[in-house]
């Protein structure tokens, strides 16, 4: 089976918009669950079930793109020599942040190819200024709502819920409901025991989709 492909866009994102996410799944995958298994602090058979994944990080260009914290950050590939794509995660940078023409027609493009597009805190309002979220259910960081519906009065912004999902668009609201919205994603695609060790290896608590904790995971 061909590894999945999970791309980043490569905005100037909150670093935790795309860290907590990428650290997620990064933690299910299978080479990092097999040095856990070598350790002796989970079975070789849960670290055979992990996630064969691989990450594109895709810039408008290869050059560093600076993120929160003055962390800088190199793409991997551009919007013209990425490949297909299975899932997209967009993170969120400054609220008055223009998406680039290239980056409006990567998303468009590969929304047609993707199983989902992720969006974490202001992500949702790059992907509204593609025009494609137009009709949907979605979130954003909900201090920013009355902002979001006022720019993108034709998306329909949900403020009760962590992240909401409509067909393959997955948008959460800040940085700490993303983690959120993919542990859920991993409960839903994973093992259980890869879900559970991924987060015993974080020593993390996941939340629902109304915060509330999971205090097991099946």
């Amino acid at each position: 089976m061909s590894p999945i492909r999970f791309g980043i866009l490569m905005v100037p994102y909150q670093t935790l918009d795309v860290a907590g996410p990428v650290d997620i799944l990064s933690s299910c995958s299978r080479p990092y669950l097999e040095v856990m298994a070598r350790d002796g602090q989970i079975s070789k058979d849960t670290a055979a079930a992990g996630l064969d994944i691989e990450f594109y990080y895709v810039g408008s260009e290869l050059k560093p793109v600076l993120h929160t914290g003055n962390l800088q950050a190199l793409p991997t590939t551009t919007c013209d020599t990425c490949p297909p794509l299975d899932y997209l995660l967009i993170g969120g940078p400054s609220p008055g942040y223009q998406l680039l023409e290239c980056f409006k027609s990567f998303i468009r493009h590969r929304s047609q190819e993707v199983k989902a597009i992720f969006t974490t805190c202001t992500g949702a309002l790059l992907l509204a200024q593609t025009g494609i979220l137009d009709g949907r259910n979605a979130t954003v960081n909900h201090v920013l709502l009355p902002q979001a519906r006022l720019l993108y009065p034709k998306v329909h912004w949900n403020d009760s819920q962590q992240w909401v999902t409509d067909g393959c668009f997955w948008t959460a609201s800040g940085a700490c409901a993303g983690m959120d919205m993919f542990a859920h994603w991993v409960m839903e695609n994973c093992h259980p025991q890869v879900a559970k060790a991924s987060f015993m290896i974080l020593d993390y608590t996941p939340r629902d989709i109304h915060r509330r904790h999971l205090t097991t995971v099946q």
